[in-house]
């Protein structure tokens, strides 16, 4: 009687030792699916733009040793008498951006968008500058004459390229996709570090891996960047 007593006493402690254990291992099963889903995701959405980055930061770092051949292009045009009229109403100095007018017949006839731009105005000139992703232009109108002179200078598809690495001349909407690109950059990261943590267990070679990831710059910061 005293042995089949003692037997239902060791039950209820495996049980409580399988529960535990139980937990865990759907809490790490959870968050597993989790880091995973929010890794994929954000590196789906951060793909070509770390490429574009890294490659860029490549070149970037190597600029002086690639060649680039400036390619400059000069139009001309004349603003119609009505129009060089409407500029003598115009302020003799100011950075206000020319009266639509002006703006609309540059964008038809010259190609040059500068509505909303600021200016530089005085009593003979008005001149916008019109900088771009791996060029500069500008476009000036002579106030007496009406004559337009627009010019353009581009240094090619890798000068292109660094400067919307720098966001340089490249917008509002670039300017909000380097943010939106950062954010995403950094979810993958820090998804990716959980995964490393989730998995360090097996993989013995994962923290002195990150370790030395996070010493070599810092290394190389203290002792050879002066």
């Amino acid at each position: 009687m005293t042995e089949l007593a003692a037997q239902p006493q060791t039950e209820p402690t495996s049980k409580a030792a399988k529960k535990p254990k139980a937990a865990l291992n759907g809490a790490r099963a959870f968050w597993l699916k989790q880091l995973h889903s929010w890794h994929w995701i954000s590196a789906a959405v951060s793909l070509v733009g770390m490429i574009l980055f890294a490659v860029t930061g490549i070149t970037l770092n190597h600029a002086a040793s690639i060649p680039a051949d400036p390619v400059t292009v000069e139009q001309t045009g004349r603003l119609p008498a009505p129009l060089v009229e409407r500029l003598e109403q115009f302020p003799q100095e100011t950075t206000e951006p020319v009266p639509e007018a002006v703006a609309r017949w540059a964008a038809q006839d010259l190609k040059a968008e500068i509505a909303g731009k600021p200016t530089e105005t005085t009593p003979d000139e008005i001149y916008v500058a019109l900088p771009t992703p791996g060029g500069d232009g500008w476009l000036t109108i002579d106030r007496a004459t009406g004559e337009a002179v627009r010019e353009t200078t581009t240094r090619g598809w890798i000068a292109y390229l660094n400067d919307l690495h720098k966001g340089r001349n490249a917008g509002t909407v670039w300017f909000w996709f380097i943010d939106v690109f950062a954010v995403a950059c950094v979810i993958f990261a820090l998804t990716g570090l959980g995964l490393m943590w989730l998995h360090a267990k097996g993989r013995p070679s994962t923290w002195p891996l990150a370790a030395l990831g996070l010493l070599v710059p810092v290394v190389i910061a203290l002792i050879f960047i002066h």
